[in-house]
């Protein structure tokens, strides 16, 4: 009995002891070779807060304690990146401070921005990247077109300095990128195809008095047109150019507003130092423009490397040539006439057409051209001047024609020299006169222009009022001093510049019976009285100006036709 008991106890014992070993956190493990090149080992097990170091130095984790040891790294980061309700309000109110310490954006920054992008498109392109500088150019563009005050000169004055920069460096920076070139020959290739004979057929029928008077006028422009070719060593063929262009006529206009022998327009003429004001136009005036047409055909020249491509470029723009040439997807082109049915319908012909010109001047009797003729060359010297004359009255003094003084100063676009100085050219031996006798030439005053008033109305626009009085609309700008055309409201007065001399109340002199002037309304006047002074009446003066009432303003200046009653 007592022997079952003790048995009884015994087995217990053991089960208890077995039990509590099983709940144990550790375990004893086979010792493991120690990994000096792992250390985080040791601090996972270490982490663990064990009792006992010299079982911790001779055991190493299980896989089970390296997964925990993870998730309690992770715990720290976690706890490490938690920021308390405080924490985070003390952020926000950092932030809000913050943005309301950022400065406005004013045209000031903006023009400090544009510059920034403007020194970046010049550092990108002596870089040798173009096409980033163009980008960078843009960007400064888009931030000056930001502004939008114009009341502050300061501003204003930077706004446009840079403007004008911008559009200079782009314009280098096209005229400096390579191209594909399609040749490089320096001679004008006389080819012969279908278009070119056309063009020939055209001249010989429909156009045959045309080309006769051109080649007739082309004798006297062409010969100092030949030597300022041979001297910028050019073809001498390029001196027909301006057959093609203007018929060899300095005052020839044609509907794109292009004017002159060499027929710039007005953008062209500035870019290539033509001037152009009030009384003087040097693309009339056949050595300037000559000048400019030389270098301009020179830098076509360099960029396109064929001359049968210049003269198209020349005729509608090196731009609309380069897109036709970026899209064909090829390096370069084998023949100009690649482009020829990809061209606008204008300048497809130009080039034929000059061609043709070319292989009847050069075997006219081919052609039937047997009555060529050209006329002789323009001699003349040259005078300075630095004094307002009328043509007319210089050539009075040198008892020659009115005309021969036109023809030989085409650029005067009043027929009167400019009222700073002037390079006049006068016929071979007429200076000496001229300046023995420019005491007795009268000095020119140009008349004052003649203004009416007219009052805006609802829904009026400047068009219109410039299409009611035949006047162009630039000219009732100018005259009224307006930024910009679509600037004007209703019940505002504007001044409409009118053609003829202004008669004022101070003269005394009668006007001669039946002529029409200008009469400019005095403080005090009626149309009763300008009526009776005139020798005309009230109905008469009411229907040559278009008035309704009988109200007149003090400056207004209305149109008077002097008779009898």
């Amino acid at each position: 009995m007592t022997m079952q008991r003790t048995l009884c106890l015994t087995l217990v014992s053991l089960l208890i002891f077995a039990v509590s070993c099983a709940q144990s956190p550790f375990m004893v493990l086979p010792r493991e070779p120690d990994n000096s090149e792992n250390p985080s080992h040791v601090d996972a097990f270490t982490s663990e807060g064990a009792s006992n170091p010299s079982e911790e130095q001779s055991s190493g984790p299980s896989q089970s304690e390296g997964n925990f040891s993870a998730s309690a790294h992770s715990a720290e980061d976690n706890s490490a990146n938690m920021e308390t309700p405080e924490e985070v309000a003390e952020l926000s109110k950092t932030a809000d401070e913050a943005a309301s310490d950022v400065e406005p954006y004013t045209d000031q920054k903006r023009i400090d921005d544009a510059l920034y992008f403007y020194q970046e498109a010049l550092e990108q392109r002596s870089r040798g990247e173009p096409d980033k500088a163009i980008q960078s150019l843009d960007q400064s563009y888009q931030v000056i077109c930001s502004i939008k005050n114009d009341t502050d000169p300061e501003i204003t004055q930077q706004k446009e300095d840079l403007r004008l920069l911008i559009s200079k460096r782009i314009l280098e920076i096209y005229a400096s990128r390579p191209h594909p070139q399609i040749g490089s020959s320096r001679e004008i290739p006389l080819a012969m195809n279908p278009y070119i004979a056309s063009e020939i057929k055209r001249f010989q029928t429909a156009e045959r008095e045309f080309f006769t008077v051109s080649y007739r006028f082309s004798g006297k422009y062409r010969p100092y047109i030949v030597e300022q070719m041979r001297k910028a060593g050019l073809p001498e063929d390029l001196s027909w150019l301006p057959l093609i262009e203007s018929g060899f006529k300095t005052k020839a206009l044609s509907k794109a507003r292009a004017l002159g022998l060499w027929q710039f327009i007005a953008s062209t003429a500035y870019r290539f130092d033509l001037s152009r004001d009030r009384w003087v136009d040097e693309r009339m005036d056949p050595e300037r423009s000559t000048q400019a047409a030389i270098t301009y055909l020179k830098s076509l020249h360099e960029l396109f490397g064929d001359w049968t491509t210049v003269l198209a470029a020349y005729n509608c723009g090196e731009g609309n040539v380069l897109r036709v040439i970026r899209q064909q997807r090829a390096n370069y082109l084998d023949d100009f006439w690649d482009l020829y049915s990809r061209l606008p319908l204008e300048t497809a012909r130009y080039v034929p057409r000059f061609l043709a010109a070319l292989h009847i001047i050069k075997n006219p009797e081919k052609y039937g051209f047997t009555d060529l003729k050209p006329d002789q060359p323009m001699k003349y010297e040259k005078v300075e001047i630095n004094r307002q004359m009328r043509l007319k009255d210089i050539a009075k003094v040198l008892q020659v024609p009115g005309g021969v003084l036109e023809e030989l100063n085409p650029s005067l676009r009043y027929k009167a020299t400019p009222d700073y100085p002037f390079t006049l050219n006068l016929p071979i031996g007429a200076s000496g006169i001229f300046l023995a006798s420019l005491e007795q030439i009268p000095k020119w005053k140009p008349p004052k222009s003649a203004y009416l008033v007219h009052r805006v109305r609802v829904g009026e626009t400047l068009s219109e009022i410039a299409l009611k009085y035949r006047v162009p609309v630039y000219r009732i700008v100018r005259a009224n001093h307006l930024r910009s055309a679509s600037r004007i409201r209703a019940g505002q007065r504007l001044k409409i510049p009118v053609r003829g001399q202004v008669v004022v109340a101070s003269n005394k002199v009668p006007p001669p019976k039946g002529s029409t002037l200008q009469y400019q309304v005095q403080r005090g006047d009626s149309l009763w009285r300008i009526a009776k002074r005139f020798n005309t009446t009230v109905p008469k003066i009411k229907a040559l100006n278009g008035i309704h009432s009988d109200m007149l303003q003090s400056g207004q200046v209305i149109t008077v036709q002097a008779g009898s009653r």
